[in-house]
């Protein structure tokens, strides 16, 4: 298992992978608009544009060459994106990666939590990673998620 830094080459190979997942386990429980919302989000001009300026920070883990999950985050310390292939779920992946976002917050000095809007996949494997929800699951232009955070 390797995670570095995603360079903007990866960026397209990432965002692939982070559609496939959602497709997958978090598109049944979205509306339209949610899955159009997220398609939206994600989109790969908007992302890249949102990378180059440093609004976006992007990791990766790499098995055998391969990409195996991905993590984001925005103004330095929210995670908006997790996500880790099917074959690779409860392998470690989603905690290594953000053990990478932990330890680059802690590394800072000036960062006291972590935050995470959390779609209802991922609930349970945030709560393991240590986050605690700070209110009741919310939807916002069809995307569902809880909010939640983790002290540093």
């Amino acid at each position: 298992m390797n995670i570095t830094p995603l360079t903007k080459e990866d960026l397209k190979p990432a965002l692939d992978l982070i559609m496939d997942v959602f497709m997958e386990f978090e598109a049944p429980e979205y509306s339209e608009e949610g899955i159009n919302e997220f398609k939206t989000f994600n989109r790969y001009e908007d992302v890249v544009s949102k990378f180059e300026k440093g609004e976006l920070c992007f990791w990766g883990c790499r098995i055998d060459d391969r990409l195996a999950g991905v993590i984001a985050v925005r103004d330095i310390s929210h995670i908006c994106l997790l996500f880790v292939r099917k074959e690779y779920h409860r392998r470690g992946i989603a905690r290594a990666l953000f053990n990478q976002v932990l330890g680059s917050c802690q590394s800072r000095g000036d960062v006291s939590k972590i935050t995470v809007n959390s779609s209802p996949y991922a609930v349970n494997a945030y709560h393991r990673l240590g986050f605690v929800d700070t209110n009741t699951e919310q939807t916002v232009n069809g995307i569902r998620f809880t909010p939640m955070e983790y002290h540093l």
